[in-house]
């Protein structure tokens, strides 16, 4: 009987051990966006879970704008799908005042040991911090950062006998553009987004609007869609584009106008600083020897041409694992996480814009010539001084109420159709000023 009784105490214990273990291990399930870095980010899993046999990575990463409509219905409805979530500027503060998402200060403080050793919050870059805070604790960490800048390719101005200057303007970007426009030969004059999304073709087009001149709303909250600097941004966009740019304009998103641009089938590109790490790196970009970079063109307005975003990790206040989803976020957005990067992939390819470390780095300054303008846009930028005319909004590709999400992507359609041909712009405006309208009314922005 004794015998019996120590069996069984012993298998008593095993399971307890087996439960214990079991009960330890846990699954993080990530929402990510598509873009390169994120790819990277996910090829590296085993690493950290080799570091952290405890935990594992279980990955869900979709296009953009699909990523922005699964996680905030996720969240918006307590969901409680997702551990971690890739979300950026315009969301941070609105779902934190939601409480829909952990404070970072608030996890690192009860759970020190499950941040990144010499994580250092105070190398973060602290315009990025300020973008991912509210009421000023930090609800999310930056993965990665950007402005947006013009990307060319130089043996193609060289060819033709043309010079970018520093700072162009968007009526010589469309001199060069047609003369550089050879579609026959699968060549286009400029790449630029097209598919609808507040967060896609909206936000390149916001940054011309501003320099045209225009604005979102009024300080009454009043519309502007129909205001002649509206038509006239927007009739450029579409006219250059259809003239001079790539086919199927509705369809190319970043990572679209990126391939265009690493192909050499694109003259020149306007966008997210963060390609030109992409595009300088020989494993992905055939244009890593005739690569020029110069500011983001201006219109009539020179202010509100290039924007601020970070894409950053955040922990939805839904998650059971807060722990282990602090040991993730802080592990990936560490510098410790940028130099495994930079030495596996080369030194241009790193998560850039979030760190000051990373500007101070020489291995990243040699192999990135881009660095330095990068990071003064990034300085620069100023969400609260974008327009022309006074706003009761802040942001510049973007406006910074609920309500935007809803309003732009709509609007992006509409434009999408006056891309393609389908609708005039006098009309897509006419429409999306409408419909904004309405939106602003049922949200009670009017007395």
């Amino acid at each position: 009987m004794k015998q019996f009784a120590s069996i069984l105490l012993v298998l008593s214990l095993l399971v307890g051990v087996f439960a214990a273990s079991a009960q330890d291990s846990v699954e993080l399930t990530i929402a990510t966006v598509n873009n390169p870095d994120m790819i990277v980010m996910e090829g590296f899993s085993d690493i950290f879970e080799a570091a952290h046999p405890g935990i594992s990575l279980n990955w869900v990463v979709l296009p953009e704008n699909e990523l922005r409509a699964t996680v905030t219905t996720d969240i918006a409805t307590g969901s409680s799908t997702f551990d971690i979530i890739t979300i950026g500027m315009f969301e941070v503060p609105l779902w934190a005042a939601n409480g829909w998402l952990n404070s970072i200060d608030a996890l690192a403080m009860a759970n020190p040991d499950n941040v990144q050793a010499d994580y250092d919050f105070d190398d973060l870059l602290p315009g990025v911090v300020k973008g991912l805070s509210y009421e000023g604790e930090l609800y999310s960490l930056p993965f990665y950062g950007e402005s947006s800048m013009m990307m060319y390719n130089t043996a193609k101005f060289a060819e033709a006998g043309l010079e970018m200057p520093e700072q162009p303007t968007w009526d010589e970007v469309r001199e060069f553009a047609c003369a550089l426009h050879d579609p026959d030969n699968g060549n286009y004059g400029i790449a630029l987004r097209g598919l609808p999304g507040w967060g896609e073709g909206m936000a390149p087009l916001t940054t011309i609007i501003n320099t045209y001149g225009g604005r979102w709303f009024d300080m009454d909250w009043e519309p502007q869609l129909t205001s002649p600097e509206w038509n006239e941004a927007v009739s450029f966009y579409v006219n250059l584009v259809n003239d001079c740019g790539q086919p199927g304009a509705t369809g190319t998103g970043f990572t679209e106008a990126l391939t265009l641009m690493a192909q050499g089938q694109a003259a020149m590109w306007v966008d997210a600083t963060v390609a030109a790490g992409f595009l300088s790196n020989p494993e992905q970009s055939q244009i890593t020897d005739t690569l020029g970079f110069a500011l983001a063109p201006v219109g009539p307005v020179p202010k509100g041409n290039h924007w601020l975003w970070a894409w950053s990790l955040a922990i939805p206040s839904t998650t059971e694992n807060t722990a282990a989803a602090l040991d993730f976020i802080t592990w990936a957005t560490s510098r410790d996480y940028i130099q495994l990067v930079g030495e596996t992939n080369g030194w241009a390819t790193i998560p850039p814009g979030t760190r000051t470390s990373t500007y101070e780095n020489q291995a990243y300054l040699d192999a990135a010539p881009f660095a330095p303008v990068v990071l003064n846009l990034l300085t620069a930028a100023d969400p609260t001084d974008a327009q022309r005319d006074e706003v009761p909004y802040v942001g510049i590709q973007f406006v910074a109420i609920p309500e935007f999400q809803g309003i732009g992507t709509d609007v992006s359609q509409f434009i999408a159709e006056a891309l393609a041909g389908d609708i005039s712009v006098e009309e897509a405006l006419a429409q999306g000023n409408a419909l904004t309208r309405d939106a602003m009314e049922e949200a009670g922005y009017y007395d």
